[in-house]
């Protein structure tokens, strides 16, 4: 005969995941939703501007989104963008190398912003956000893994 404290916690989880079941099956329809709606704009501006959809995403880069929300994205370093641009963090961090005698490591960079750099993975956000600035061309990374301001 089944353990019926095993069988509770059968029926306990599986009425856990019908209730998830259900609440993913409706943020699915309004995903489809809103997609439905963008699409309507997206021929409703098309109409308007003459231009096709396509053509102004290259001319524009597109906002990211995280969990179905805008983030700001690092902007490519432009010929008359300026570091105001970017988010307060990130100015912060471009401070911290150009005020650096040389070439800097991430735990460098880390001591000024204040990061706590005893704790290796505090640094692996700061150091994606390093990499971020380099492809973005605000930052150089040189091969021995040290960033510096752009020649």
């Amino acid at each position: 005969m089944p353990d019926p404290e095993l069988l509770e916690r059968i029926t306990a989880r599986r009425a856990e995941l019908d209730e998830l079941d259900e609440q993913l099956v409706k943020q699915l329809a309004e995903v489809r939703a809103e997609r439905d709606e963008l699409a309507v704009a997206e021929r409703v501006l098309e109409r308007m501007t003459g231009q096709p959809a396509g053509e102004r995403v290259q001319a524009a880069p597109m906002p990211g989104q995280v969990g179905g929300r805008p983030v700001m994205l690092i902007p490519h370093r432009e010929p008359g963008v300026e570091e105001d641009v970017l988010p307060w963090d990130y100015q912060r961090i471009i401070a911290a190398v150009r005020q650096a005698a040389g070439p800097v490591m991430a735990r460098e960079v880390g001591e000024v912003v204040g990061v706590d750099i005893s704790v290796r993975p505090k640094l692996k956000p700061l150091r994606s956000k390093l990499v971020r600035l380099v492809d973005r061309g605000w930052l150089r990374k040189l091969p021995d893994g040290r960033f510096t301001t752009r020649l």
